[in-house]
Parts: structure tokens; sequence; C-alpha cells
């Protein structure tokens, strides 16, 4: 049996062995544990329960919790003291979603004989939950994205008990959360095998694999994601696999931007490609930025912001930045305004240097090797790609494949058509399309769009925000089916005082 161990990415040591890795017999019983234990979760008022509680029992151990997630990730304990109220809010969200129930979408069409063009029955729909969900807990948030994570809460939301997947770069945080929600779980009486824990790179695609596993939710690198995205879509009966893979999070400044607010653009861009040491998937990798006075502002700003290096979360990690860095500089034409690269920090051999890469539109119409420079890049640098009028920088984002977000920086005075187009051309090509900022910090909020087109996302889905829940349900219509014998979400009398769509019209 092969330890599972907690590292230590401030000096690439192994602190302790926090598990054994899954076999397939682990996997096996712990998935079926989680079906057996679903039929608990169809009580609403309980699901809300364990969402708060949940939230509860990890602010209980809030200390223990950040201690550990630093520990294992270097994140700081300020950002993962953050982190952890977030994970908790998201909690406490999903718990008002559960008890306001409008995610059901229940419609009711009420039988009429006279309906043209033919008679119609009595319909009555809603949604169910697809049974257990396999979670896939990511490397650059130990909480808001793993164990206690949105996936998590969104699925047992909906009613689906989950199987969680931890990360190999901070197991030990995964115990204690999966340690707070199974006790929060038997704190409101239901059976703790709602949410169940697996350890090791074979546990994934067992986890996938099993036929009782009924979706997925993933977020990681694109080799990763779609290895198992394949392996979902190839079984016997495929299951949903809703994963966020990879993106590259363009942003446009326009010549009037540059001209009249170089200096802001600048120290803002270099404050969000290196937030997080640029482990965030919202990080701005490619930044379109006018040729000329103007743009070379700009260029001067992001370099002058002093930005200090530090570790990335593990030694894989740090290896993969710094050859992707290593590549994309050799590439003729690419220019270093500031070089990224190893830090040369004895007491912290997991550092590298922040960094920003130059480049000409013009390089990147013809592909070849300058596709690499079109590819996430994980860590903390950017590409500025400078360009020479509006069709040149229109190909480069033309050439752009899917992504989270887009950003457009513009002039105070750049409210016109031109700019309404610039909006439109970047909503083709991502999930979010921000005007002004910097898509870095993803607000938890009912209307957040958290995925894009392939590869920022498997699914036209969001794991953030309130319809993340939405993954995990599938619609069931109910045909002539007597009063008694239907699911209390549909019957006449609406016991459960859900909102509803009758006939057409929507009540409360």
């Amino acid at each position: 049996m092969t330890d599972v161990l907690s590292l230590d990415p401030r000096t690439g040591r192994p602190r302790e062995r926090v598990a054994t890795e899954s076999t397939a017999q682990d996997v096996d019983r712990a998935v079926r544990a989680a079906a057996a234990a679903g039929s608990a979760l169809r009580d609403p008022v309980r699901r809300a329960e364990l969402l708060r509680t949940a939230a509860a029992f990890l602010e209980k151990n809030g200390e223990e919790i950040v201690s550990t997630a630093d520990a294992e990730s270097a994140l700081g304990r300020v950002r993962l003291t953050g982190e952890l109220a977030r994970t908790c809010y998201q909690l406490r969200a999903f718990a008002d979603v559960v008890e306001a129930g409008a995610y059901l979408d229940v419609i009711i069409d009420h039988a009429d004989p006279s309906a043209a063009p033919a008679p119609r029955p009595d319909l009555r729909r809603y949604k169910v939950p697809l049974g257990v969900v396999a979670v896939f807990a990511a490397s650059n948030f130990p909480l808001a994205f793993s164990v206690p994570g949105g996936d998590t809460a969104s699925a047992l939301a909906a009613g689906c008990p989950v199987v969680v997947k931890a990360h190999p770069d901070h197991p030990a945080t995964s115990v204690l959360c999966a340690r707070a929600l199974r006790a929060a779980a038997a704190e409101v009486g239901l059976p703790e095998d709602v949410v169940g824990l697996v350890h090791g790179f074979d546990a994934g695609p067992e986890l996938v694999r099993h036929p009782l596993t009924a979706a997925a939710g993933f977020t990681g690198s694109v080799r990763g994601g779609r290895a198992l995205f394949d392996i979902a879509s190839s079984r016997p009966r495929p299951i949903p696999f809703h994963g966020e893979l990879g993106s590259l999070n363009p942003v446009v400044v326009t010549e009037r931007a540059a001209e009249t607010r170089a200096e802001e653009i600048g120290a803002g861009l270099a404050a969000s490609y290196t937030l997080g040491m640029g482990q965030f998937c919202v990080k701005p990798g490619l930044v379109l930025v006018p040729e000329g006075v103007a743009g070379d502002a700009v260029v001067q700003s992001v370099v002058a912001a002093s930005v200090p290096s530090g570790p990335l979360l593990d030694p894989r990690m740090r290896e993969a930045f710094l050859a992707g860095v290593r590549s994309r500089a050799e590439l003729p034409g690419v220019t270093e305004p500031l070089g990224a690269g190893e830090a040369g920090d004895d007491v912290t051999p997991l550092a590298v240097r922040p960094g920003v890469l130059a480049v000409a539109a013009s390089r990147l119409a013809g592909g070849g090797p300058y596709e690499e420079l079109l590819e996430e890049c994980f860590g903390p640098v950017t590409v500025l790609v400078r360009y020479v009028s509006a069709a040149e920088r229109d190909a480069v984002l033309n050439a752009l494949p899917g992504n989270l977000t887009a950003t457009a920086h513009l002039a105070v005075d750049e409210r016109d058509d031109v700019a309404a187009d610039l909006v439109a051309a970047l909503s083709a090509i991502a999930g979010r399309v921000v005007v002004d900022g910097w898509p870095t910090g993803v607000t938890v909020a009912p209307a957040m769009q958290h995925g894009g087109p392939y590869p920022a996302a498997t699914t036209a889905s969001t794991s953030v925000g309130s319809t993340a829940i939405e993954r995990w349900l599938r619609p069931v219509c109910y045909q002539n089916v007597p009063d008694p014998l239907l699911p209390p979400e549909l019957r006449e009398t609406n016991p459960l005082g859900l909102p509803r769509t009758v006939d057409g019209v929507s009540t409360s």
C-alpha cells in the first residue's frame, strides 16, 4: 500500500503520512456507501440543515484547517482565512437555494381537451437528483474548490451524495474537511457516507468508471481533465463530466485606454497575473496591447510593479512553469520585458520569479510553434501581444480557444458601437466578460458564470453561483398521474409551498 504524504511547498519535503492510496476496492466501497445513503437526502429540510451545520463545523475547526492548508499550500493564512469564509458562505447560500425551491423548476400544465393542435394531457415536470457525484479537488483552492467546495455544496444541495477524490497537494486538509462534513451529517441525523473521500492517482479513473457514479465535477489541467472526460464519455452508460480544464483569460487594452490609463492598467495587470503566484484559473495570461508610445507606457508600468518571488504549489507545477516559460521565451521574436524563472531561493526551493513575455501580434497569425503562446501557462507569467490595428487584434482573438473570462480595458469615453462590438466579440469566446477591471476574484453570487467554451469547461454550465446546482439534476415529467401518486413537489395543493409555473403563469 502506498502512503499519502503531506508535502511542504516551502521546502519541498514531506511533512507527514496522512493516509494510504485508495485501491479499486476502497473506491467501490465509498461509492456504494454513498449510493446507499442517497435516499436520506430526499428531505430538503434535512439537506439545508446539513449545509448550514457543515459551515458551522468548518468554522469551529477553522484554526486547524487554515493552519494545515497553509502548511500544505503556502498560500498564506490571510488568503486561506478568506477562502474558508467563502467556502462557508457557499454552503449557507446553497442551503438558501434548497429552501427557496426555485431550482426544481416546477412546471404544471393542466389537461386541456380543447387545446390546439391536439388535446393536452395533464403534464407535471420538475428536477430530480442524478445520484452519486464524483468531485475532484483542485490544487489551487484547498477549500473553496476542494472537499467542502462549490461542487460538493451544490451536489449535496441537489440531493446527491458525493465521493471526493482528494488532491495530493493537500491531503491532510482534505481529511480534516471531510471529517467536518461527515460529522455535520451525523449531527443532523444523516448517514456520514453522504460524503466520502478517496486518495491517490488511480482512484480518479476508478471513481469515474464506477457504475454507480452518476456525474463528475473536475477543476484542473487540460490533460488530466480530458483523460477523465474521455472515460466518462466512453463508459457503457456515459455520465455528465463537468470539467474546468484551462483558460488563457485574454485582456484587450484599446489604444485610447492605453493613452489615458496606462499606469493604472499596468499596475492592475501586475497585481492580477501574480495574485496567488499566478495559480488562479482566471489569471490574465494574454494581454493585447497597442503598438506605439501608449502601449509602451502600459508595458513599462507592468514591469515597474514590484512583485516578489514566491513558491508554487508543488515541484511538478514548478517544473512545468519553468519549462513553459523557457520554451515560450525561446520562440523567435519573443522578448522578456521582465524575466520569469527560478527565484534562486535556497530557503524556499519551490519559489519562482514572476515575469512578462512580449511578442508582435503578427507572429501569432501563422500558428505553428507560436500556438504555445495561446495556451495557459500555470503560474506568474503573462504574454503581452502588441497589435498595430484592430484587424490584427481581432485576428488574435479569433484564434483563441474558449476561456473562462475575457476582459476589455477602455477609455472613459469609449461607450460607442465599436466598444460594443468588442464586448460582443469577447462574449463569443468566454463565459464571463469584464470591462475596466480584472478577472481574478470570482464573486459567489446567483448571476456568476464560471465556465466557458472548451477547454475552459466541458459543458455549458457554471461551477460558481446558485445555478451550479443544475449540473446535478435531471428533469422528469409525469403525465396523467393521479395526485396521490405524485411526488409532493408536483401535487395540486403544493404542500411544500414551492414556486411553480402553472398553465404558463408563475406563482410563488
